[in-house]
């Protein structure tokens, strides 16, 4: 879509998850074939991070020394909140991203993952004026931030920096009215604002590719020649407003896949939206810890537990069967959040007393110590 005078095109090139050499580091030709292919299809945004290990350095390699720069729009990010103590420290990494891209300026330039605990670093550190700083000196073009957290906190945001361009959130068709990610209510949050939105996890970091057998059954018998996948991109990018898709791919034959059902997208017709539909209802059978994350029983809980987080984690071991992403998920949505794991519970009862969903919430959290700790 045109975006403030440039054409972009809905799908962006994610540059989170590049392929990798056996060592470990990050595929730097296998990269420039996937950048060639992409600019080849008409498409120009790339999303980096200075947070992101080695890709801004990859993309300096793969785009920036090998394009003229009007050829595309870069995106990355400033992460104010990781072992940032003070503003200058904050700033630093702005510097930092501008000699790893060797890009001159930034198309669009995101404080990155705004949200509980972590805005408080953008506000102390005033990143706010800052950024509208660069962008006078026009080494930033557009400016906006990355969220995930609540449709409250983002209406707060939003109500307190109009300033800001887009917003680049969450959303995916199984966590449109996920409770734990309420994807669907923080997009419309974005609108009411006006703010264009830049979607991100639109396959769920990639969950979305292998979903539940019943789900994928419903996409294969509409369209037997389309990739699962497709449907969570093409899903995400016909939503109005949208900027661009970021996809974050990893090989030359997920390049292929994206631009096959991409280049050209015009929006899923109302027979596919209906498909969408069905996806999701098949999903809601699957059984779960039916936990609204209104976190009433963190509330009254006296060691402290991260019952929620614990929850959307066995939540999301049923039903991607993928353990290692459970289990850092569980590490991130508890540890992460200075919140007691699930085997510190003395079993008092509190919790289940408070809970408006009567969830038997010990019973839960052995179950959780069983199959994630």
């Amino acid at each position: 879509m045109a975006y403030l005078g440039e054409t972009i095109g809905k799908l962006g090139f994610g540059l989170m998850r590049l392929p990798q050499k056996e060592d470990g580091t990050i595929d730097v030709e296998q990269t420039k074939e996937m950048v060639d292919l992409f600019l080849e299809a008409g498409f120009t945004y790339f999303d980096t991070a200075w947070a992101y290990a080695g890709s801004e350095d990859a993309i300096r390699q793969a785009l920036v020394e090998r394009y003229p720069r009007e050829r595309f729009q870069l995106a990355t990010k400033n992460a104010a909140w990781i072992n940032c103590k003070t503003r200058e420290e904050a700033i630093a990494q702005f510097d930092t991203s501008l000699k790893q891209t060797g890009a001159g300026y930034f198309d669009f330039y995101l404080l990155h993952n705004l949200g509980e605990g972590r805005t408080k670093y953008f506000d102390d550190f005033d990143m706010w004026s800052w950024v509208q700083e660069k962008k006078k000196e026009g080494l930033i073009k557009h400016v906006g931030f990355s969220f995930h957290s609540t449709p409250e906190e983002l209406e707060d945001i939003l109500n307190k920096h109009p300033e800001m361009e887009f917003v680049q959130l969450q959303i995916n068709y199984a966590d449109w009215e996920n409770p734990a990610v309420q994807s669907k209510a923080c997009y419309e949050v974005a609108r009411k604002h006006g703010k264009p939105v830049v979607i991100m996890e639109p396959i769920k970091g990639g969950m979305l590719a292998n979903p539940p057998e019943s789900v994928a059954e419903v996409f294969k018998n509409a369209e037997p020649d389309s990739s699962v996948a497709s449907w969570a991109v093409r899903f995400a990018a016909s939503l109005e407003g949208v900027i661009t898709v970021l996809s974050g791919m990893s090989s030359v034959d997920q390049m292929k896949d994206n631009l096959s059902y991409m280049k050209g997208f015009q929006g899923l017709n109302a027979e596919q939206q209906a498909v969408i539909a069905k996806a999701q209802e098949e999903l809601k059978k699957i059984p779960l810890i039916p936990c609204t994350t209104c976190n009433y029983c963190a509330k009254v809980c006296p060691k402290n537990i991260g019952i929620s987080g614990s929850f959307t984690a066995m939540n999301l071991l049923t039903l991607y069967r993928d353990k290692a992403f459970a289990k850092h998920q569980e590490e991130w949505l508890v540890g992460g959040h200075g919140k007691a794991r699930a085997d510190q519970c003395v079993k008092c009862g509190k919790c289940e007393e408070a809970c408006p969903q009567h969830i038997k919430i010990r019973e839960n959290l052995e179950k959780v110590c069983g199959a994630l700790l």
